[in-house]
C-alpha cells in the first residue's frame, strides 16, 4: 500500500514581497529592452514632420521611468527584509553557519547533477537561492548607481546628484557607461537561470513553487519542513 503524506498548508510569501518581485520584473525588463535600445539605437523612418519622431526620446523616458520604479522599489524591499515575516527576513539571505553551506552544496547538487535531495526542504528560499540574491542585491545597487550617475549631467534629479560621484571615482563617463550596458547581460543570464530553476524546482518538489509567488502559499510536507 502506497504511504500517505500530510502536508500543510504555509503562508509563506506576503502581498509586500510578491509586489515587490513582480514590480522588479516588469521593471528589469523595460529597464533591459531599452537599456538595449539606447546602447545600440537604429534608425526608425517615418514619412511624417521630425518633430512627429521623438521614438528615441521616448525610449530614454521608459528607461528612467523604470530606473525610479526599480529604485522605489528596491529601497521597500530593504526595509522589509528587517520587518517582513521570517521568510522575507534578510537573516535568510547570508550563509551565516556550516549548515548552511552543506545546504548549498546539496541544492547545487541537485540543480546540476539532477540527485534526489536528502535534507530538508527549505520554505522560503533554499540557501543557494538567498546567496545568490544577496549577491545579486548589490549588482542592483552597481546598476543603480552607475544609472543615476549617467542621469546626473542631464538632470536635476536629487537622486542623480547623490550619485554624480560615481563618474569621478570610475575614471569617465565613458568608463560608466560601458560597465553600466555590459552588466545588462547579467540580467539576461539571471533571468534565463531563475525561471528554469522555478519551475524544475516546482516540478521536482511538487510544493507549489511558481503559484506560491502569485498567492502566497506553499504546500509542504510534514516530515520535511525546516522550521
Amino acid at each position: 500500500m502506497p504511504s500517505t503524506q500530510t502536508y500543510r498548508r504555509l503562508y509563506v510569501w506576503e502581498m509586500p514581497v510578491r509586489l515587490y518581485h513582480w514590480l522588479n520584473a516588469l521593471a528589469i525588463t523595460v529597464l533591459g529592452v531599452t537599456g538595449y535600445l539606447i546602447g545600440r539605437p537604429f534608425t526608425v523612418g517615418y514619412a511624417q514632420e521630425a518633430s512627429f519622431q521623438y521614438w528615441f526620446g521616448t525610449v530614454r523616458f521608459l528607461h528612467f521611468m523604470a530606473g525610479y520604479v526599480f529604485l522605489f522599489n528596491m529601497l521597500v524591499r530593504t526595509y522589509w527584509g528587517f520587518v517582513g515575516n521570517r521568510f522575507a527576513s534578510w537573516d535568510k539571505f547570508i550563509p551565516l553557519d556550516r549548515q548552511a553551506w552543506r545546504d548549498i552544496v546539496e541544492v547545487l547538487r541537485i540543480d546540476i547533477l539532477q540527485t534526489r535531495g536528502t535534507g530538508p526542504i527549505h520554505i522560503g528560499h533554499n540557501r543557494l537561492a538567498g546567496l545568490i540574491y544577496f549577491v545579486t542585491f548589490f549588482i542592483f545597487m552597481f546598476q543603480g548607481l552607475t544609472g543615476f550617475a549617467l542621469y546626473a549631467p542631464m538632470s536635476h534629479s536629487v537622486f542623480g546628484n547623490l550619485a554624480a560621484w560615481v563618474i569621478p571615482l570610475m575614471g569617465s563617463e565613458a568608463v560608466v557607461r560601458q560597465w553600466h550596458h555590459t552588466m545588462l547581460w547579467f540580467y539576461v543570464l539571471f533571468t534565463l537561470v531563475h525561471v528554469y530553476l522555478v519551475f524544475y524546482h516546482d516540478y521536482v518538489e511538487g510544493r507549489g513553487t511558481t503559484s506560491s509567488m502569485v498567492g502566497g502559499w506553499k504546500f509542504e510536507r510534514e516530515d520535511r519542513l525546516d522550521d
